[in-house]
């Protein structure tokens, strides 16, 4: 094929129409008319000799070779991107800017705190607006519409920047007026009662069903794997939800280690390491491509990479 008769306008064309799967809200995210850009999918299926999106029930739908495609495409964009960037520095002691940033209150709890001291000497002109995971979906952060989530996650796209930011183990946290607080053995771990706490990955949540282990987490997966089960009372998404209900009844809560670290100063909280073995888990960064050589995103990248190596294990 002779490159110099392809219209390279078509590869923005098919980024837009997969990342949307609508070939209006396609034309409207880069800023042409409907009929314009159901010209350029007509082109682009004569091009690629495949339907590209195929209408179906649930809307239109990309073909194999459209989900082996998107990959490339964004990638070759973002080269583009890259190219015709401006190579100014960003100056973050002078600059203004508003990151807006998914994190769980795990995250909010241990790492933001030392970013926004950071953030308040150095860079007095930047903002943070933190989002929960239930407040973003993949497309916002493909899009570049979040710019960042930082979380434990199960899956992710290809497209994807990720990278991680610290590795953590989990600790148990119970009332120091809870009987199980002077020493925490694995039978008593199996029949106390536990407030489960976790909120992983993004998007809307569903209702967790107790009887199906492998969809409650890293800590039911090691009970399970150790032969035992956890008499769970309340399920929350909110570690200082967890930490108040241990304070007020005996209920064993266990969660990250660096969260749990917070409380060891806590005179009514007890943090006791687990008595069996759970993996340790890696905390995630990830981004779009869009924003992959942005120099505004890059130093924030690297500032929280900075930060999360002083947080203590």
């Amino acid at each position: 094929m002779d490159l110099n008769k392809v219209d390279l306008n078509l590869l923005i064309y098919l980024d837009a129409l997969l990342r949307e799967q609508n070939v209006t809200r396609a034309a409207q995210q880069i800023g042409i008319s409907q009929p314009a850009m159901s010209n350029g999918l007509r082109r682009l299926r004569t091009l690629f000799d495949d339907p590209i999106l195929i209408r179906t029930s649930e809307g239109m739908t990309p073909t194999e070779r459209a989900i082996e495609l998107q990959p490339k495409i964004r990638d070759v964009l973002a080269n583009i991107e890259q190219f015709v960037q401006p190579q100014n520095d960003f100056d973050p002691s002078s600059g203004t800017r508003m990151y807006r940033v998914m994190a769980s209150d795990y995250v909010e709890c241990t790492l933001l705190p030392l970013l926004t001291d950071y953030l308040r000497d150095y860079a007095p002109g930047i903002t943070l607006d933190v989002l929960t995971p239930s407040d973003v979906g993949f497309r916002d952060v493909e899009q570049g519409k979040v710019d960042m989530v930082i979380n434990r996650f199960e899956d992710m796209p290809l497209s994807f920047h990720q990278s991680t930011v610290w590795k953590d183990s989990f600790s148990c946290v119970l009332g120091r007026q809870n009987p199980l607080a002077e020493n925490l053995t694995w039978e008593q771990y199996t029949s106390a009662e536990h407030v489960w706490c976790s909120k992983t990955g993004m998007g809307i949540g569903m209702g967790v069903n107790p009887d199906k282990v492998q969809k409650l987490g890293w800590v039911d997966d090691a009970v399970d794997r150790a032969g035992g089960k956890r008499n769970i009372r309340v399920f929350t998404r909110h570690y200082q939800a967890a930490m108040l209900l241990c304070e007020q009844q005996h209920l064993v809560a266990t969660v990250p280690t660096r969260y749990a670290n917070l409380y060891r100063e806590n005179k009514n909280l007890v943090v006791l390491p687990a008595p069996f073995d759970i993996p340790t888990f890696e905390l995630k960064i990830a981004w779009s491509p869009l924003l992959q050589h942005n120099p505004a995103h890059r130093w924030m990248r690297h500032l929280i990479q900075k930060i999360a190596a002083d947080v203590p294990e």
